[in-house]
């Protein structure tokens, strides 16, 4: 029985990077996403392993226990969960709305605590006949440092981090492996969809498929934390020995726009 990859925000960017890869090497998947039309144009795509098509929005406070059911409904059994989806707003906390705020909050922490909830005590019982059963959780190098001018972005991605690093160290002897996926600025629409496309983090992009490669390998080799990118492993380490200020101010000049 080939093991099954569930993977959200799959319709684009890091998650279609993803789907393609687990794909690639053997694994049924389920994509979950908002846009259902992408989601089947992904399923042609990767015709050769079984795709089944969630659309779903992830910000809904329900999203997360009614992916759990509908996948419980057609009995399958997930061996690996991706929780890629995520969003950034670019601006100052009080002049953004907060209605956005809080389904950002919604999808970057709620949605994917709910899903590892809800997955985690399967995986346990799927890892005694899977070496690679787990989750990757995609943070962000954002979870090293404040972040003004992104706020809540940064402190949510901070989260990601902080759960998926005690996720670990709690499973550590169970076969459940969890990877932490800690980008630097990514080519995908991350900054069109937090209106920062002028930010001067913009400017020094990885390629999608690189920084996924990375993360799959990581996954498979059961790294704690995998921080693609030299520039962005040396910026991460910087963070934890700067002044909590001089970070927050070093990330301020990034998150504005460029001159």
């Amino acid at each position: 029985m080939k093991p099954t990859a569930l993977i959200t925000g799959a319709s684009s960017g890091l998650g279609y990077e993803f789907a393609r890869l687990y794909a690639a090497n053997g694994y049924n998947l389920i994509v979950v996403a908002r846009n259902e039309q992408k989601l089947q144009q992904l399923k042609e795509e990767l015709s050769h392993v079984d795709v089944m098509v969630i659309p779903k929005d992830l910000s809904q406070p329900n999203a997360a226990q009614e992916i759990y059911q509908t996948v419980t409904d057609q009995q399958l059994h997930v061996h690996v969960l991706v929780n890629n989806a995520g969003f950034g707003l670019n601006g100052e906390f009080d002049k953004l709305a907060l209605a956005e705020q809080q389904d950002m909050i919604q999808v970057n922490i709620t949605a994917l605590t709910d899903l590892s909830y809800l997955f985690l005590p399967e995986m346990k019982k799927l890892a005694k006949d899977s070496s690679h059963t787990g989750i990757l959780n995609v943070a962000s190098t954002a979870a090293f440092q404040p972040g003004p001018g992104m706020s809540v972005y940064y402190a949510s991605k901070a989260y990601v981090l902080s759960f998926s690093e005690a996720l670990h160290g709690e499973l550590k002897g169970t076969g459940v492996h969890v990877t932490t996926l800690c980008p630097g600025a990514t080519e995908t629409n991350f900054f069109k969809a937090a209106r920062g496309e002028k930010m001067k983090l913009a400017s020094s992009a990885m390629s999608a498929s690189v920084v996924a490669k990375q993360g799959f390998e990581g996954f498979m080799k059961k790294q704690g934390v995998v921080i693609p990118g030299r520039f962005n492993s040396v910026g991460a380490v910087a963070a934890k020995f700067l002044p909590r200020s001089l970070a927050a101010s070093i990330a301020k000049n990034m998150n504005s726009a460029e001159s």
